[in-house]
């Protein structure tokens, strides 16, 4: 029970990492400091998906399924839990570049509003 419930977990924080990643730098206008977490995570999302790397919490949480007494699924974590549901056939190349594209993409756009917002702030002080 201890060992699902710890899976669970790791699931949960995987997602929220990967969303944080994908969208945390919007939190610079709530709190400017938040960028400084985020960055390198944003960084780091894009790699693995680039590179198609496999990201440590993947096996833990796999190791720890098992553990469990359930099976521990095959692939990445993308590819068994939302791929089945953007893309039924499975994980290309291709389909990992244009998740990269779009985890740089977004952050790109929302780093140019910050910088703006940035630029703006020197300029009105």
């Amino acid at each position: 029970m201890l060992y699902r419930v710890l899976a669970d977990i790791v699931l949960i924080s995987h997602v929220l990492l990967i969303i944080y990643g994908l969208l945390g730098g919007l939190l610079y206008f709530w709190r400017q400091w938040l960028v400084f977490l985020h960055l390198p995570l944003a960084i780091w999302v894009s790699l693995i998906e680039f590179f198609q790397w496999i990201c440590p919490l993947t096996p833990l949480e796999k190791q720890l399924r098992i553990l469990a007494g359930e099976g521990a699924y095959t692939g990445g974590f993308i590819e068994h839990y939302l791929m089945t549901l953007i893309y039924p056939d499975g994980m290309t190349h291709t389909m990992a570049l244009v998740l990269g594209v779009v985890a740089l993409g977004s952050n790109l756009i929302i780093y140019g509003f910050i910088l703006r917002d940035a630029y703006w702030r020197c300029q009105h002080k």
